[in-house]
Order: C-alpha cells, then sequence, then structure tokens
C-alpha cells in the first residue's frame, strides 16, 4: 500500500489541529501502523506535547528538526554535512510513532527562502527517502497557508480540515478550501478533501448550534458526524506528553475513535 500523508489545515489557531495530529498519529501507532508526525507549525505545539521542552533542544541542537530540511536553518554536522531527514528523525514518540520536530526558524522561512527554487517541494524531497518505511505520515500545519503549509500539501494525499463552532469558522472554510484551489493548481496537483471534522466543542461560542448546522448544510458529507468535545483530559495528555488513549476518560477516548475510524475509511487506510 502507497503511503498515505494526511495534512491537518486551518488559517484560524485554536481549531484542535495539533489536537488531531498527536492523536491520530497515536491511534495509527496503536494499530500497528508505521508513523510518522512532522510539525510543522513554529509555535512547536505537537512537539513539545509529545516530548518536551528539553529533549526538544537537545534535539534541536544536536540532531536538527523541520527548519533544517526546509532550508530555514543551515546547521552541519560534524562532516560538514547538511541535516538530512535521517538526522531530524525522533524515533517512537509513542508506539509505532516516529516524529520530526520543528522549529521557532520556521516563522521566518518565507524570508529565508524568498528566491529558492522549488521551494514549496523541500519538505518531500527530504522525507522521499524514508516515506515508504511508514504507512502513514501527519503533518500538523501552521493557521495560514505560508511555505510550511504548501510544502505539507505539496508532499500530501490528502487534508483535513478542524474547525470550531464560532462565527468565523464558516467563513474561514470556504476562504481556506478556495486558496487550497489555487495552490492546487499552482503546482498542478490535487489534494484530496479528507473532510471537516468539527472540534473543541463546549467552548464559549454564540449561536453554537446554528453554526454547527450551518456547516454541515454548506458542506454536507464533508463534515465528520461525530465531534470532538472540548475536554480537561486532552490537554492534561498534552502537558503529560501523552495520547488522549492513556487517559481514564472513556467518553473522549470513544469520540476519537469514532472520528479517526471515519477517517481511516474516508483515506483508505487499511488498519
Amino acid at each position: 500500500m502507497a503511503t498515505i500523508v494526511l495534512s491537518s489545515i486551518n488559517l484560524k489557531g485554536g481549531v484542535g489541529k495539533t489536537t488531531i495530529s498527536v492523536n491520530l498519529a497515536a491511534y495509527c501507532g496503536r494499530r500497528r501502523l508505521k508513523t510518522l508526525l512532522v510539525d510543522l507549525d513554529p509555535q512547536t505545539n505537537a512537539t513539545f506535547s509529545t516530548i518536551g521542552v528539553e529533549k526538544w533542544k537537545t534535539h534541536a541542537d544536536t540532531k536538527g528538526t523541520v527548519a533544517d530540511l526546509l532550508g530555514a536553518r543551515q546547521h552541519t554536522n560534524a562532516e560538514g554535512k547538511q541535516k538530512s531527514v535521517s538526522d531530524v528523525i525522533y524515533k517512537d514518540i509513542f508506539q509505532n510513532v516516529d516524529l520530526i520536530p520543528s522549529h521557532l526558524d520556521l516563522f521566518t522561512v518565507d524570508l529565508d527562502l524568498a528566491g529558492a527554487t522549488a521551494r514549496e517541494r523541500k519538505l518531500s524531497k527530504a522525507l522521499k527517502i524514508v516515506e515508504k518505511n511508514y504507512d502513514i505520515i501527519i503533518c500538523d500545519c501552521p493557521p495560514n497557508l505560508t511555505l510550511p503549509t504548501q510544502n505539507a500539501l505539496a508532499f500530501s494525499t490528502h487534508f483535513i480540515v478542524p474547525v470550531s463552532l464560532d462565527f468565523l469558522s464558516v467563513l474561514g472554510i470556504g476562504i481556506l478550501l478556495g486558496r487550497i484551489k489555487e495552490l492546487s493548481e499552482d503546482l498542478d496537483q490535487q489534494f484530496s478533501n479528507a473532510g471537516i471534522v468539527i472540534s473543541r466543542v463546549g467552548r464559549p461560542a454564540q449561536h453554537r448550534e446554528t453554526t454547527e448546522a450551518s456547516i454541515r448544510a454548506t458542506y454536507d458529507k464533508l463534515v465528520f458526524a461525530q465531534t470532538i468535545t472540548d475536554r480537561v483530559a486532552i490537554s492534561k495528555a498534552a502537558e503529560t506528553r501523552t495520547s488522549i488513549f492513556n487517559s481514564s476518560d472513556n467518553a473522549a477516548i470513544s469520540e476519537f475513535n469514532t472520528v479517526f475510524d471515519e477517517l481511516a475509511e474516508r483515506i483508505g487506510l487499511k488498519l
């Protein structure tokens, strides 16, 4: 089976992109799928919620991060060679799950690569030699369509859109899908929309029921049936650098399993 590459994307922050990416990686690993989680957000939330700050610092200094692969950091090893993907992969953050950590240097990557050729393809080029080692690669993207997200999409077979039930979500989805279509045309590449996941349900939001109904009416079958509730167990799992599946919150575990079971079916992931 060819490797599935899935990007978690939204133009807004705080909608659950990282939560879905990290826990999807754990879900796949628990089902014996060799999984790679790629943190492309300079805020490094996926990295910190899986290996912590101290291990990240050591790894970034000695092994490198995704910023090296994109050319934002030109660190070299003892032999004077640029970091390769084999250098930067952090092994076994969860069962059957590896990580490519992020770095704050990604905040300026668009400026760093302003004159670079094929700059949207740097990630796919870097990961080409290890891609076949994984059943699924999950890219956690920043809340924008700058170069890290463009690189993720150019490498992806599918993308997923987490949204929260605030007023701007309805407008934001349309803008995002329009921009992705433009990028698809620019790169002459098709990106398969795996769907829209309504996440962080329960946070304060005006007209929540109306907003959800509007999203479902507008995007119909693209919207997952199951929603993800905002729970203490989710933030606690991130704080303790584990996944929701190691928590005692059975309701949360059930929600994530239901969403990911449907996602697996949508993208043809064989469990």
